[in-house]
C-alpha cells in the first residue's frame, strides 16, 4: 500500500475545497459504503488511514470521477457539479489497446494511466468544456473506438485509486499511476470522426417526422443500397455511384461511405458474421481511403451503430 500515491491521485485530479464521493465495495461480504467528503478530509492522514484499513481488511477504494456539488448526500448526476475527467476502463487486450490509446492522434495524450490489475487500464484525460451529455457522448465512443468496456461510460463512474490494493485479487494487486503533465483538454482536442449515435443513425436514415407513406431521400439511398448489396454488388461501385447521386449532401462521399459500410456492417452481422471480424472487413475496405487509425476507430463505431440497428428488430421477434 503507497498513501502517498493516494494522496497525489487525489490532490491532482480534485481541488482541496471540492466536494468528492469515495466508495468501499467488500469483496467479501458485498458491503458498500459511500462517504462524501471534501478533498482536504480524504487527503489527511487520519482520513487515508482509515481508507487503509478498511482496503486491508477486504475492501476496494474508488473514488468518483467528478466532483459533486457542496452538499451533495448523494453520487448522481444531479449532484455533479462540474465533468472534470473523461476516462476508458480496458480490461481486454490491455496491453495493445492501452498502447493504441497513447500513440493515436486522434485524441491527446491521456493525463494519467491507471493500472489496475494485471493487463487491465484505466487512462484519464482532465478537461474542461464538457457538459454531462457530451461527456458521455465521447465516454461510448471512445469505448467503441479503442475497444474499452462500454458499461463504464456513466458520468458519474468510480475509479479505483492509486495506492491501494485491488483485492479481487489473490495476492491482492497494487493499483499504481503514471502520469503524462498536467494539461487540461477541451471537446476540440478529440478528434473522433464520429457524432452522436442519433446523428450517426441519420447519415444512413432519415428519422425526421414525415407524412405516412412518404419515404425520405435518404431511407431511398438505405434501401437502393442494402438491396444491392445483398444482391452481391460490389461496394465500391455502389458508393461511388450514391455519391454521384448525392451531390446535395455537404460531403457526398463521406455519406456515401458510411451508408455502403453501415449497411453492408448490418447485412454481415445479420448473416452471423462475428463483430471484430466485421471490424476487420471495414477496416480493409477502406485501408487506402483512411488513415490507419482513424480507420480502425470508424470501423469499430460503424459496427457498434449497425448493432443498434438489429437490436430492435430482434426484440419484436421475441415479443411476436
Amino acid at each position: 500500500m503507497n498513501l502517498k500515491s493516494a494522496q497525489e491521485f487525489l490532490t491532482r485530479c480534485f481541488a482541496p475545497e471540492e466536494t468528492i464521493a469515495l466508495l468501499l465495495r467488500s469483496e467479501a461480504t458485498a458491503r458498500v459504503t459511500q462517504r462524501i467528503v471534501t478533498v482536504k478530509q480524504a487527503t489527511g492522514l487520519r482520513y487515508l488511514g482509515w481508507l487503509a484499513y478498511e482496503n486491508t481488511t477486504g475492501a476496494n477504494i474508488y473514488v468518483a470521477a467528478n466532483p459533486l456539488r457542496s452538499g451533495s448526500r448523494k453520487r448522481t448526476k444531479e449532484s455533479i457539479a462540474s465533468v472534470r475527467h473523461i476516462y476508458i476502463d480496458i480490461d481486454t487486450d490491455g496491453e495493445a489497446r492501452i498502447a493504441t490509446v497513447r500513440s493515436t492522434e486522434l485524441i491527446p495524450a491521456p493525463t494519467v494511466i491507471l493500472s489496475t490489475s494485471p493487463g487491465k487500464y484505466q487512462a484519464l484525460w482532465r478537461v474542461d468544456g464538457f457538459d454531462l451529455v457530451s461527456q458521455e457522448d465521447l465516454l461510448k465512443h471512445l469505448a467503441i473506438a479503442f475497444g474499452g468496456d462500454p458499461a463504464c461510460t456513466d458520468c458519474n463512474r468510480v475509479l479505483r485509486i492509486p495506492g491501494f490494493l485491488n483485492r479481487k485479487y489473490d495476492p491482492a494487486y497494487l493499483v499504481s499511476a503514471e502520469y503524462f503533465g498536467n494539461s487540461v483538454h477541451k471537446p476540440i482536442d478529440f478528434l473522433l470522426p464520429i457524432a452522436s449515435v442519433g446523428t450517426a443513425l441519420s447519415e444512413c436514415l432519415d428519422l425526421t417526422p414525415k407524412r405516412p407513406g412518404l419515404h425520405s431521400t435518404s431511407e431511398s439511398d438505405w434501401a437502393w443500397v442494402s438491396q444491392g448489396l445483398a444482391d452481391g454488388r460490389d461496394a465500391a461501385k455502389l458508393t461511388k455511384e450514391l455519391a454521384s447521386r448525392r451531390a446535395d449532401k455537404p460531403n457526398p462521399l463521406y455519406y456515401a461511405q458510411r451508408t455502403v459500410d453501415v449497411a453492408s456492417a448490418r447485412l454481415w452481422m445479420l448473416e452471423g458474421v462475428p463483430h471484430e471480424d466485421i471490424v476487420t472487413m471495414l477496416e480493409c475496405r477502406r485501408r487506402f481511403e483512411i488513415s490507419t487509425t482513424l480507420c480502425s476507430a470508424r470501423a469499430r463505431e460503424i459496427t457498434a451503430t449497425a448493432a443498434r440497428m438489429i437490436v430492435p428488430q430482434k426484440n419484436c421477434l421475441i415479443q411476436t
